[in-house]
C-alpha cells in the first residue's frame, strides 16, 4: 500500500516505540486524522515537552523536570534506606506498591563488559557519593538476575565494603531472569519486605 507521504512518517515514528507493530502503528497514525486539531497540537506540544524538559534528578538519577525529583524532595521519605534501579521505568513499579518509604538509586544501566560498559558509563559514581555523605545507610539492590545485574552487584559491593553501608538485595522469591518491570506489586512488596543482607 502506498500511503501519503505525511502518514507514512507519522506510521515510522509510532513503530519505534517499543511494542507497536506496522498494524498499531497505522491504527494510531490513521486515528490523528480525526482528532481535534488543538488536541494534536497539544500532544504535539506534550511529547515536545517530555523529550526536551525531563532529565536525570542530579541526586537519584531519576527522570525529572527539575532539579530534584519529588522523591528526593520528599522529607518524609527515608533518606537512609535506597533502592537501587537499573532504570526509570522501574521506579514508577515500586511507587505502585504505596508502603515504601524510602528512595531510590537509577543506575541507567548495568556493568557489561561484553558490551563495553563499565562502571564508569552508568551512575554509580554518585551513588557511592550519597553513601558517604548519608553514613550508616541501607541499599536495596533491585537489579535483575542475570550476569550483568549479578557483575553490577558484585561490583557495588566490593566498592563500598569499607563504607558504613548495609547492602541487602530482593528475596528470592523473585525468578531468575525475572523483569522488575513486568512484577506485579504484591510481590514486589514481598520481596522487599523479606529483602536478604548480601554476605
Amino acid at each position: 500500500m502506498i500511503y501519503p507521504e505525511s502518514l507514512e512518517k507519522t506510521i515510522n515514528f509510532f513503530k519505534m516505540l517499543p511494542g507497536i507493530g506496522k498494524k498499531t502503528a497505522e491504527r494510531f497514525a490513521l486515528s490523528i486524522i480525526d482528532i481535534d486539531k488543538d488536541k494534536v497540537e497539544e500532544f504535539s506540544n506534550t511529547i515536545k515537552e517530555c523529550k526536551f524538559k525531563l532529565h536525570p534528578c542530579k541526586n537519584c538519577g531519576f527522570i525529572t523536570d527539575k532539579d530534584l525529583c519529588d522523591i528526593c524532595s520528599d522529607d518524609s521519605r527515608n533518606k537512609k534506606l535506597i533502592c537501587v534501579l537499573e532504570d526509570s521505568k522501574s521506579v514508577f513499579n515500586f511507587e505502585e506498591i504505596g508502603n515504601y518509604n524510602g528512595t531510590y538509586h537509577v543506575l541507567n544501566g548495568l556493568i557489561s563488559p561484553i558490551d563495553s560498559i563499565g562502571p564508569d558509563d552508568i551512575n554509580i559514581s554518585s551513588l557511592v557519593n550519597r553513601c558517604r555523605k548519608l553514613n550508616n545507610c541501607e541499599l536495596i539492590i533491585a537489579l535483575k538476575s542475570s550476569i550483568e545485574g549479578e557483575a553490577t552487584t558484585l561490583y557495588l559491593k566490593k566498592i563500598l565494603e569499607n563504607e558504613n553501608v548495609e547492602i541487602s538485595r530482593l528475596s528470592y522469591g523473585i525468578s531468575h531472569g525475572a523483569e522488575i518491570d513486568y512484577l506485579d506489586a504484591l510481590t514486589l512488596d514481598k520481596a522487599i519486605q523479606d529483602r536478604k543482607k548480601i554476605s
